[in-house]
């Protein structure tokens, strides 16, 4: 009961500190919650990106031709060895009837160029889309392998060069996310620091009397959390508001390409939940790390916690 009563004690010590302090809480949020906007920027743009991406490798398709003149058993043979295909993600026939016409719809007022001839000479075919471009050289090589297949069809160099993009993209992301989150870390800590030297005398005299590490740590540890806490909750907001009045020059950029930006809500509960646990690890980490040091330069750890 008495343990109960202490900590509840110590956490409305470590809430009230942030209002105390409140020029070191005004810029502790204001840096804070800036480096979880740019973290949700960088996550934002590395979606919009992936999706672009996405887009183009759906567009890029794989056409393959069987041999011309092959009967309708034949063809269907083909298409159940491409089904066999762990990587190919859709399978479209399409005739050499269809194909016919579509020639003789580019030839335009020169389609009767070919008035005398019929689609005897044009191949069946499938227009192929694969689901890991990583996989696209071995997805072609096994098509090619496949008996009676006439032509394979494909931009062996796009699929390269997006797929080191894509992986460029994450890396970058990636990066820039670890190194706000060590900014966030180290701004944490510092501001608890400067809290904890304009209450030396206070952590002293708490040490005078007997106080354990953890009676001191506590507070400050709240301290932290709750100052990580605001700036999460201040940093969805502006995020959101960042991302809808920039969302028309974006559409602009990504229009161009033909894709369209992601919606915001569709990931805002993993954008929510991302900002709480940065802010909690950060304010956490940062207030246990920042308190220990000081009380081990201060010479004054109790060895005995209890």
């Amino acid at each position: 009961m008495k343990r109960n009563r202490n900590i509840r004690y110590l956490t409305q010590e470590g809430i009230r500190n942030v209002g105390i302090n409140r020029l070191m809480t005004v810029a502790s949020v204001a840096v804070l919650m800036s480096c979880l906007v740019m973290i949700g920027s960088a996550l934002l743009i590395f979606l919009n990106v992936d999706a672009l991406l996405q887009n183009i490798e759906d567009q890029n398709i794989i056409m393959v031709f069987v041999d011309v003149g092959s009967d309708e058993a034949t063809v269907q043979g083909v298409e159940q060895q491409i089904g066999m295909i762990d990587n190919i993600q859709s399978c479209e026939f399409v005739s050499k009837a269809e194909a016919y016409n579509k020639v003789l719809e580019s030839l335009g007022s020169n389609a009767t160029l070919l008035s005398d001839s019929d689609d005897s000479f044009l191949p069946d075919g499938f227009r192929l889309t694969v689901k890991d471009m990583n996989l696209f050289a071995s997805t072609v090589a096994q098509l090619q392998s496949i008996e009676h297949v006439l032509n394979v069809q494909q931009n062996t160099d796009l699929a390269a060069r997006l797929s080191r993009v894509r992986r460029a993209v994450s890396y970058v992301s990636v990066c820039i996310i670890v190194l706000l989150f060590v900014v966030s870390l180290f701004i944490i800590a510092n501001t608890v620091k400067i809290t904890m030297f304009s209450r030396k005398l206070e952590i002293s005299i708490m040490k005078a009397v007997g106080a354990t590490n953890w009676f001191i740590r506590w507070p400050f540890l709240i301290e932290g959390v709750t100052i990580g806490l605001i700036s999460a909750v201040i940093g969805f907001g502006v995020l959101y508001l960042i991302y809808f009045l920039a969302s028309d020059a974006l559409l602009d950029i990504f229009g161009l390409l033909g894709n369209a930006l992601v919606d915001f809500w569709d990931y805002a509960a993993y954008i929510a939940v991302g900002f709480v646990a940065v802010s909690i690890l950060t304010g956490g980490i940062g207030s246990i790390f920042s308190i220990g040091r000081y009380l081990k330069e201060q010479g004054s750890v109790v060895l005995d916690e209890n």
